[in-house]
């Protein structure tokens, strides 16, 4: 039955629910954060507007 206690030990590692929770939530907004920072690193203005016909997301004339 060793095992069954070690068990116990490693499931006893936080003290509540809400801490687990907490925890996967930061993990979460962490990921998202890297997620963002890399489709705003590859999805331009420019790229989007090459990828639709739609006039909403097309660039604006500039003028010259």
């Amino acid at each position: 039955m060793r095992i069954g206690k070690r068990r116990t030990e490693v499931v006893c590692i936080f003290p509540n629910d809400e801490a687990i929770v907490r925890l996967v939530g930061a993990l979460l907004l962490e990921q998202n954060d890297e997620l963002a920072v890399q489709r705003a690193r590859y999805l331009t203005l420019e790229t989007m507007a090459q990828m639709s016909d739609d006039p909403q997301i097309s660039l604006p004339a500039v003028a010259r």
